[in-house]
């Protein structure tokens, strides 16, 4: 179980990182608006991890909302996700 914690805590350090990265690697110019909020959780009932962000960029808008927990009695999550893109041409 401690190993289960262990992963789980450490894709919540990480998980920041790569939503960031990709968000420099798909930059582009013209409007760019971003929000993110995150969490995570490590403790004797277990980890967790939740995360919301939200962009417009000139693809689109886009949308994200996770959590996740590891406890003794298994893991469990959720995740939503909604997005639109569009040509302005």
């Amino acid at each position: 179980m401690r190993a289960l914690h262990r992963t789980v805590a450490a894709l919540a350090l990480t998980a920041p990182v790569l939503l960031g990265c990709a968000g420099l690697a798909s930059a582009q110019e013209g409007l760019n608006a971003d929000y993110g909020h995150g969490q995570f959780y490590v403790g004797e009932q277990g980890a967790g991890v939740m995360d919301t962000n939200s962009v417009v960029s000139p693809d689109g808008p886009q949308f994200s909302n996770f959590w996740v927990f590891a406890g003794q009695d298994g893991i469990s999550g959720e995740f939503v996700g909604s997005g639109a893109t569009y040509s302005a041409q």
